[in-house]
């Protein structure tokens, strides 16, 4: 597949601005979580409230890289989704407290992109991937097969919260809060391939890695997953 990642954009608790996202490629350190709210002040109060920290951390990267786009086709990636909200309404059902439907509503995987679709009233083929460990390649792909149908840009929005402390066991590929958004058109500077083979796990999610090679720390990338060995390739100086 070739693609042109025409912006980025990215928020981790204390990086935000590029020369922020720089400095981390630069040394990538593990970033204390301290609860830190990204800003969606563009919103609505009232919407504003509605969002969890992972939603607004989605609106953060997304809304900037949507501007002058009247219609734009999103891709939405998240492994574990909202499992903050998850674990409350599973706690409430545990203690046999009723759950309140905004909440639940709120829960299922693809509430952030119907939330999205609502306030910018776009009304674009959306989706909400739940893949593994190379959820990324597999939001890509979706992305990838729209540009083919035609559309001259696609969103794509990588995004992971924190665990409760409860997964913390199960849940080892999460080392901070963070979202990526990449606007993708049709181009060929970018080159994506997919062969066989195994290899070590990377030090740090495979967004993460992307931002590096974006930051110029990098200058091609491969992911490994199970089986599937992918081949992040920058076909242009």
């Amino acid at each position: 597949m070739h693609f042109r990642i025409e912006q980025w954009r990215a928020w981790a608790p204390g990086l935000d601005s590029t020369d922020d996202w720089r400095a981390w490629c630069r040394t990538p350190v593990p970033l204390e979580d301290a609860q830190q709210q990204p800003d969606v002040g563009f919103l609505p109060a009232l919407q504003r409230r509605r969002l969890s920290r992972l939603a607004r951390m989605m609106f953060h990267v997304a809304w900037p890289l949507a501007e002058g786009h009247r219609a734009l086709p999103l891709v939405f990636a998240s492994r574990h989704g909202d499992a903050p909200r998850t674990l409350a309404l599973l706690e409430q059902l545990a203690s046999g407290e009723p759950l309140s439907p905004t909440q639940f509503s709120l829960s299922v995987h693809n509430a952030t992109i119907g939330l999205w679709s609502i306030l910018r009233g776009d009304t674009s083929e959306m989706s909400a991937l739940a893949a593994a460990g190379d959820g990324l390649e597999q939001a890509l792909l979706e992305a990838c097969s729209l540009l083919g149908d035609g559309a001259p840009a696609v969103l794509l929005v990588l995004a992971e919260e924190m665990p409760p402390p409860l997964y913390a066991a199960q849940v080892d590929d999460v080392p901070f809060p963070y979202a990526v958004a990449l606007l993708l058109t049709p181009g060929q500077d970018w080159r994506l391939q997919l062969h066989a083979g195994s290899g070590p796990r990377a030090d740090w999610p495979h967004a993460l890695n992307l931002l590096r090679a974006l930051c110029g720390e990098r200058h091609s990338l491969e992911h490994h997953w199970k089986n599937r060995r992918w081949i992040w390739s920058p076909t242009t100086a």
